[in-house]
């Protein structure tokens, strides 16, 4: 059924032309991981830092969990399992790892479902960030990367998990001294994960000239990178609110200037700092450091420069 669905629609987007693919991609580029983290820094660092870190919060919780799901399921991609899918040449490039669930479904019920959670977020607002999160699943369907099923659990799931981080993150508002338990907990949990994703086996198949359809060990990078975003994240919280305590509370020039050179920062670590350090170090273990860096960049490292210099 859902093979059927995706032809459907592969044969509907070949006919409507490139034009309405080119939107789609476009619709679908807001729910990629780079899009995410920067996105999410943003908001973190210049518009609210209380919602910027519950939505971080929620994104890590929300690729840990769809890590898990996708080393767990092992499912393929659509056109390894059925030949005459073939998806949109562009999405091919952000189409990583297992199929099920989407991990951009995932992300996006992370970013923008997890304002439907807040009661300081108009009603208007909700209902567009709503949309969002509904355009951004469509769009996988549509660009033949994920199938509907593949798309439903990812986003019903990351629901569930931003309902759950709302209510953690209002109970650690209201109780402070618990946040130190908490880093620990989900640290904990990311490592486990780690570990599971290093150990366990993974489907062997092979297509008809003897070629591994698909190798198990860079189908698990997703979640590596997860268990790295993650424990950065818990953290740079936890070091943020001991030792920097930073605020979005500035004008805005501040703000306009921190996106710049915050994000000016990021792309320098990304691009140019993370690949010498893939240069040095192989396997699993680099893929967890380098998301690692990555992400404590944003979530401690800018805020302290933030506290430094604009002082």
């Amino acid at each position: 059924m859902d093979i059927e669905i995706l032809l459907v629609l592969q044969n509907f987007r070949n006919g409507a032309g490139a034009f309405l693919s080119d939107f789609i991609s476009k619709v679908t580029f807001f729910g990629e991981l780079n899009t995410a983290i920067v996105l999410l820094a943003i908001v973190y660092w210049s518009i609210s830092k209380n919602f910027g870190t519950y939505l971080l919060m929620g994104w890590t919780g929300n690729r840990i969990v769809n890590g898990f799901l996708k080393v767990t399921a092992c499912a393929y991609r659509p056109w390894i399992r059925d030949s005459r899918i073939v998806p949109e040449a562009n999405a091919l490039k952000s189409a990583t790892g297992y199929s099920f669930p989407s991990g951009h479904t995932m992300s996006a019920s992370a970013i923008y479902g997890g304002g439907l959670f807040r009661k300081d977020i108009p009603l208007l607002l909700k209902v567009f960030l709503g949309l969002i999160v509904v355009l951004i699943a469509f769009s996988r369907i549509f660009l033949g990367v994920h199938t509907p099923q593949d798309v439903l659990v990812g986003t019903i799931s990351g629901l569930i998990v931003m309902w759950l981080i709302s209510k953690l993150f209002n109970y650690l508002e209201e109780n402070p001294n618990k946040i130190t338990m908490v880093v620990v907990i989900g640290s904990v949990i990311a490592i486990l994960v780690a570990l599971y994703a290093s150990f366990k086996s993974y489907p062997v198949d092979y297509d008809s000239e003897g070629k591994i359809l698909v190798d198990g060990a860079k189908m698990a990078n997703d979640t590596f990178k997860a268990v790295g975003w993650t424990i950065a994240f818990l953290v740079g919280w936890l070091l943020e609110r001991r030792y920097v305590k930073f605020s979005t509370d500035v004008k805005t020039i501040n703000r306009v200037t921190r996106i710049i050179t915050g994000s000016f920062g990021y792309y320098v670590v990304s691009l140019i700092l993370l690949p010498l350090i893939k240069n040095l170090i192989a396997g699993p273990a680099v893929t967890v450091l380098t998301s690692f860096i990555q992400m404590l960049y944003i979530s401690f490292v800018f805020p302290y420069l933030i506290k430094r210099f604009e002082k």
